[in-house]
């Protein structure tokens, strides 16, 4: 896999980190996501949490923004900052994005970080 893997050491799982996260974090705003970014000391790894409530819409357009997440943190590691946890909060609209869509959006945000 290399570089473009998303190892199971990049993922935020359990329910304390996350609680951790958006009480701790920096909060930052976009068009469809709330994306809360939470320096770690330790090892050098970013890592992702990613949280995508039913006001989104079902299953599949859920699934689907899960998705498009993920592709976009497994393509553009180096953007986000280093050894810090990058929660993704969806918004209702974020369901109808385009994966092209969702890069500008982020490379905007990670512009103003």
């Amino acid at each position: 896999m290399g570089a473009f893997g998303f190892k199971k050491k990049e993922r935020i799982i359990r329910k304390s980190e996350f609680l951790k996260i958006t009480q701790q974090g920096v909060r930052y705003n976009t068009a469809n996501f709330l994306v809360i970014v939470f320096p770690r000391k330790g090892p050098e790894v970013r890592r992702l949490g990613i949280s995508v409530s039913k006001k989104v819409g079902g299953a599949v357009k859920r699934n689907r923004v899960k998705r498009l997440l993920r592709e976009f943190f497994r393509l553009n590691k180096e953007k986000f900052p280093q050894a810090s946890d990058c929660l993704f909060i969806a918004k209702p609209g974020s369901a109808f994005l385009t994966f092209s869509a969702l890069s500008k959006e982020m490379a905007d945000l990670f512009k103003r970080i």
